[in-house]
Parts: structure tokens; C-alpha cells; sequence
């Protein structure tokens, strides 16, 4: 089931929560709609699912080129999964992934042994089948949130939403849980958007993200594709850590195609962490002088703050624990760096 959205317009009172979004969801894909608290993207989560409606006259959602823009949730077959799971407390585990289908019209409701089998096959489909009788206050959190999307699977949904699913789980827990549903969407094929603010969350399981920012879509594109070509200031810096250096002193700034510039045009330049290389300084060599302010050697990496001589900007450097120790670098020491690779939303440069 493929979903599309067309110019979505939405507001509350004088607050714009969506500013003409488009999304194409293609069938089978497991699609991240990532951005800060505010950008729109539970809004956009809440149109799809017919739980909020475009405002009128603005706006169309299609299910499989099927207009739905106005068909309430109920009549959507959409999955809803919640950030804090909604689970009935009073309910056992099988008792809450059966109620969707208990509470169906007589004549669309299974069975009572079909309900039953469909139930512990869910279970079984996220591992729980051992805890049905389970109430939810007894399981974990990781548990609940895998109860919460057995309970959306189990009424057949066209299509799977999930909104901030792991937010109230602690790192492990997320961490675990996440790649669960990585192979778990892989195993059932079904068309899922998931809204996280998470950016390692959203890179490390999706097919596509979809960047929202202050009611509009910045960009979409694979995890590789927006990390690495980021389509604009906000996606550079959103999608971790980035460096944003003024670009008029980066003196002896090489240009992609080789030619010294050494007046760099006015703008900033953004350099991610990892991609800065450490030397030790050479009055005559190539980069930019900086001094070592301050070492943080514990785990896999090595992360370094520097202190920028000509302009005393401050700049973090990560660099493997191997590098760090050839460096045999100390507090203070004065060092150059080269910029691996660069950006600057007008030039390109390698320093």
C-alpha cells in the first residue's frame, strides 16, 4: 500500500503546523519522518492516520491512489502505534492484542478461535507468545512497546504508523528494540512511517527519511544521501555533530579543482568531526593552526576541542585512539588541520 500527500496545510489557531508537505511513501518502504520538536511531523502522522484532517480546501491523502482525505480513522485500516503504548492496563497481554478484533461489527468479526490464532501468531511474530497472560504493569518496557504493535497488527492494518515508538525507552532498550523492527519490517513487508527526533534512529533503519523543519519538508532522500549531500544549513547541523567555521580566514583553502584561494568568499563552512585530520603543526604547512584545549580519550574514539588561533573559534575534532597516540598530543600543544571533506552551500573546499 503506497501513501501519498499533497500540499498539506494545516493550522491551530495562529500556529502553522504544516505548510503545504508532500510525501510519497512508496509500497513495502519503512519511511522516518525526523525533525525537532515542533517541525510538523506528528501532525503529519495524525492526517495520515485520519486522527487530525488537512484544513479545508487544502490538501489530499491517498492510500494506493485512493483519495482518504476524509474518511475517518476508523474506516482507514491504519495501525497506530503510540509513544507510551495506550495498552489497557486492566487487560492481559492476549487480551490486549485481541480487543481490535473483538470489538468488530458482528458481522466483519472473526471468530472466536480465529481471533485466538491470530492473536498468539502475533505474539509469537514479536517474540511475547510466552507472556500472554501477562498484564502489561509486568513487562518491560521494550515488552509493552512490542505488545503495542501486535495489537495494531492484529486488525490487518493497510499500512503501519508509528509515532515516536521508542522515546520513552532507555538508550539500550531503544537501541535493541529499533534493530528488532528493522528485521521485523523486513520479515512482514508492510508500508510503515515512523516519526522519531532521533537522527542515529532514523539513519540506522530506514528505507527513506523525511526531514521536516518548521512546518515544511527540507529534505528526503536514503540515510546515506541526506548525511552526506545535505540539501541545506538545517540538515548539515541537524544530522549530528557539525563544525560551522567562518569561511573569510581559512587561509590557503584549496578549491575541489586544486587552485590555492586565499581569500575564501564570505559564508560559513560546515565540516563534520570525523572529518577533520590532526597533524602536527608546520609554520609553512597547509590548514588551519589551532590549539589543543582539551582531550576526551575514553572509548572507541578520541574526541579532541581545539581552539582556532586567527579566529579563537572552537572546533571538535574526532580521530581514532590509535591517531591520538602517534599524535602524543598534550593540552595546549599548537597543531594544524585539514578539512577531508567540506561545505560551504556556494563552494566547495579541501584544506
Amino acid at each position: 500500500m503506497s501513501i501519498e500527500a499533497h500540499s498539506l496545510h494545516k493550522k491551530f489557531g495562529a500556529y502553522t503546523a504544516l505548510d503545504g508537505v508532500d510525501l510519497n511513501v512508496p509500497q513495502g518502504k519503512l519511511v522516518a519522518v525526523l525533525g525537532p520538536s515542533g517541525s510538523g511531523k506528528t501532525t503529519l502522522l495524525r492526517i495520515i492516520a485520519g486522527l487530525e484532517f488537512p484544513d479545508p480546501g487544502s490538501g489530499r491523502v491517498l492510500f494506493h491512489g485512493d483519495d482518504v482525505t476524509d474518511l475517518p480513522a476508523g474506516k482507514r485500516r491504519v495501525g497506530f502505534v503510540f509513544q507510551h503504548y495506550a495498552l489497557f492496563r486492566h487487560m492481559s497481554v492476549f487480551e490486549n492484542v485481541a480487543f481490535g478484533l473483538r470489538v468488530r461489527r458482528r458481522r466483519e468479526r472473526p471468530s472466536r478461535a480465529a481471533i485466538a490464532e491470530r492473536a498468539h501468531r502475533l505474539l509469537e511474530l514479536v517474540q511475547l507468545d510466552g507472556l500472554a497472560g501477562r498484564f502489561p504493569s509486568q513487562l518491560s518496557g521494550g515488552e509493552r512497546q512490542r505488545v503495542a504493535l501486535a495489537r495494531a497488527l492484529a486488525v490487518e492494518p493497510k499500512v503501519l504508523l508509528l509515532d515516536e515508538p521508542f522515546g520513552a525507552l532507555d538508550a539500550r532498550v531503544r537501541k535493541d528494540l529499533r534493530r528488532w523492527l528493522r528485521r521485523f519490517h523486513d520479515e512482514i513487508q508492510l508500508t510503515t512511517i515512523f516519526v522519531t527526533h532521533d537522527q542515529e534512529e532514523a539513519l540506522e533503519i530506514a528505507d527513506e527519511v523525511v526531514i521536516m523543519n518548521k512546518a515544511r519538508v527540507e529534505q528526503v532522500g536514503t540515510p546515506q544521501q541526506v548525511y552526506d549531500k545535505p540539501a541545506s544549513p538545517f540538515v548539515y547541523q541537524f544530522l549530528g555533530n557539525v563544525n560551522v567555521l567562518r569561511a573569510p580566514a581559512l587561509a590557503g583553502a584549496q578549491r575541489r579543482g586544486g587552485a590555492a584561494d586565499a581569500a575564501a568568499p564570505d559564508g560559513q563552512i560546515y565540516v563534520r568531526p570525523h572529518d577533520i585530520e590532526v597533524t602536527p603543526h608546520d609554520a609553512g604547512g597547509a590548514g588551519l593552526s589551532a590549539i589543543v584545549r582539551h582531550i576526551h580519550a575514553a572509548g572507541p574514539h578520541a574526541r579532541l576541542l581545539l581552539e582556532r588561533v586567527q579566529t579563537r573559534e572552537q572546533v571538535e575534532v574526532e580521530i581514532s585512539r590509535s591517531e591520538l597516540a602517534g599524535l602524543n598530543l598534550v593540552v595546549n600543544d599548537l597543531v594544524r588541520l585539514r578539512l577531508r571533506q567540506s561545505h560551504s552551500f556556494d563552494e566547495d573546499y579541501a584544506i
